[in-house]
């Protein structure tokens, strides 16, 4: 197709094609699409004509963006690299004029973590506040087993459907990132706590935590409450979230000897690489793996005992 012809016939000119095609081809989700608008159309009002800006105009947003941090204008700067790979794709271009930006290696902080004796702290808070039977005490405990004890994603947690929720099985069915759609584990006490909320839940609506409104719960009220609920149990609110408990959960599976590749698939990770931003296991207790668990580990210590 033309650029004229694909330009006129999608809302948005070529951006809007190449976001129409992020969402049907890649499945990307709207949160990264319209990170992906507005990164877009910000060039596009500094260069004019981002579709045919030459490689001068894409390195003059450089200075546009120097006070921006290396993570922003990686991601500005990858958003320009697929926007014209796509244009390349599509025959509408030959060159690639986006390798005239800076390609800053943007290293991915550590979440916070808690450690376990806080995540004890929380826990036994929201169990005393659900013992006695308040719809606010019981939902709180709920939602915290289904953070910490399953990983699941803010976004996963609120939005949860009741149809996800099976009668007869341990397992919830995610849809997580990018429509991608994966069973998760529930252990006991999640099940328990969670059977406990169904009960008294208001009737009607289709989220297992539904929102007073209509909907379901935020995730702004869900970052909410985790903060007050710290604050109770005497842990600095500033500590706690959604993503930190689903750090902690990863973090201290793999101290329990999990597998990175279970986790990865709890996760719901589509790139391993993502899973082992959680791996920030001290080097001791690596040491210590190595030592105790490769299989010349044994015959190491038969040699050292002939000795």
């Amino acid at each position: 197709m033309a650029g004229a012809a694909l330009s006129a016939a999608m809302p948005g000119g070529l951006i809007g094609a190449f976001l129409s095609m992020l969402a049907a081809e890649r499945g990307a989700a709207a949160n990264t699409i319209e990170a992906y608008r507005r990164d877009l159309t910000g060039a596009q009002a500094i260069v004019g004509d981002l579709a045919g800006a030459d490689r001068e105009a894409i390195a003059s947003l450089a200075g546009h963006w120097a006070e921006l941090s290396p993570s922003s204008i990686a991601r500005k700067a990858s958003a320009l690299r697929q926007f014209y790979g796509f244009l390349i794709d599509e025959g509408l271009r030959t060159d690639d004029p986006s390798i005239a930006m800076p390609r800053p290696r943007a290293r991915r902080p550590l979440p916070r973590l808690l450690d376990h004796g806080e995540i004890a702290r929380l826990f036994a808070t929201a169990e005393e506040e659900a013992g006695a039977g308040t719809h606010d005490g019981v939902r709180m405990l709920a939602l915290l087993e289904l953070l910490y004890g399953s990983g699941l994603r803010a976004t996963e947690l609120v939005s949860l459907p009741l149809v996800a929720v099976p009668r007869d099985a341990p397992f919830l069915a995610i849809t997580g990132k990018g429509g991608q759609q994966r069973l998760v584990p529930v252990g006991a006490r999640a099940v328990r706590a969670l059977a406990e909320w169904l009960r008294l839940r208001p009737a009607g609506g289709r989220f297992v935590f539904p929102s007073p409104r209509g909907g379901h719960l935020t995730r702004v009220r869900l970052f909410q409450l985790l903060r007050d609920l710290a604050a109770r149990a005497g842990i600095d609110p500033e500590k706690v979230s959604p993503h930190v408990l689903r750090h902690a959960f990863a973090t201290h599976l793999l101290e329990g000897g999990a597998d990175l590749r279970v986790l990865q698939t709890l996760l719901g990770h589509a790139d391993i690489a993502t899973t082992q931003i959680y791996t920030h296991v001290d080097a001791s207790r690596l040491v210590a793996l190595v030592n105790e668990r490769h299989p010349l580990a044994a015959s190491t210590g038969r040699a050292a005992g002939r000795s």
